[in-house]
């Protein structure tokens, strides 16, 4: 399987809080953002592995050229690197997608942090459900809500998505911002594009309305590094 990590973000908030490191450089439990994720991946069979980051921050970009040149804790890594800024998440996505319509991916944001082994179960069942027909896509998610602006995720029984919402009283989950994806979701991209629209939850509604068949898979905890604090909270929770 493919696997996408979307590292174009400026990490303003980090930055206004005096984290020096640009985010995909930030060290969780003495390892780098990006390099945990790239680690992850590699132990779940990748076939490539695609990460875009921005031309703003030099830094990132050397250190994934070193990773594609020299590897990864002294594992090869086939590393395709694209550098762009870009507008926003959805948009970064766009920019990768030409590598990406091939067969069932799996992309995340760089500051994901999620348990390892609830990932690993959610990409065995995804390529599962995606082999069978079953989802043309499978979004991580969790309800364990520590977002300022969460997305919710409304869901069926059988966990299948009906709705992806701003505000909810009702709904369980949020996004965890862990997209399994067939190349039926690039279609649905190219459409949000053309229609100028932007974020990634308005290309996870497009899905629904353009009657792609969502699944969610529940993580019990996904956090997002967006302030200083997320650092510790991610420590805490990963060394449990």
């Amino acid at each position: 399987m493919k696997y996408a990590i979307i590292a174009a973000g400026e990490g303003s908030r980090l930055a206004q809080e005096g984290i020096k490191s640009p985010k995909p450089l930030v060290e969780v439990g003495g390892e780098k953002l990006i390099d945990r994720l790239i680690r992850i991946f590699m132990d779940n069979d990748a076939d490539e592995i695609i990460v875009i980051c921005n031309d703003i921050y030099k830094e990132v970009g050397k250190h994934l050229k070193d990773i594609q040149q020299n590897g990864l804790n002294g594992n090869e890594v086939p590393l395709t690197i694209v550098v762009k800024t870009t507008p926003s998440s959805m948009h970064s996505f766009h920019e990768i997608s030409r590598y990406l319509k091939h067969g069932p991916f799996c992309m995340t944001t760089v500051d994901t942090i999620f348990d390892e082994g609830e990932f690993k179960s959610y990409i065995s069942a995804f390529a599962q459900e995606a082999e069978a027909g079953n989802a043309d896509a499978m979004m991580g998610v969790t309800d364990y809500i520590d977002d300022e602006k969460p997305l919710y995720v409304a869901t069926a029984e059988d966990m299948t998505i009906t709705a992806f919402l701003d505000e909810s009283d009702s709904c369980r989950y949020i996004s965890g911002g862990i997209y399994g994806l067939t190349p039926s979701a690039i279609i649905t991209l190219d459409k949000c594009m053309a229609e100028k629209q932007s974020r990634m939850r308005n290309f996870q509604r497009a899905l629904i309305a353009d009657g792609r068949k969502a699944k969610a898979y529940a993580f019990s905890k996904v956090l997002d590094i967006d302030h200083a604090e997320d650092i510790a909270k991610a420590e805490v929770f990963l060394n449990k």
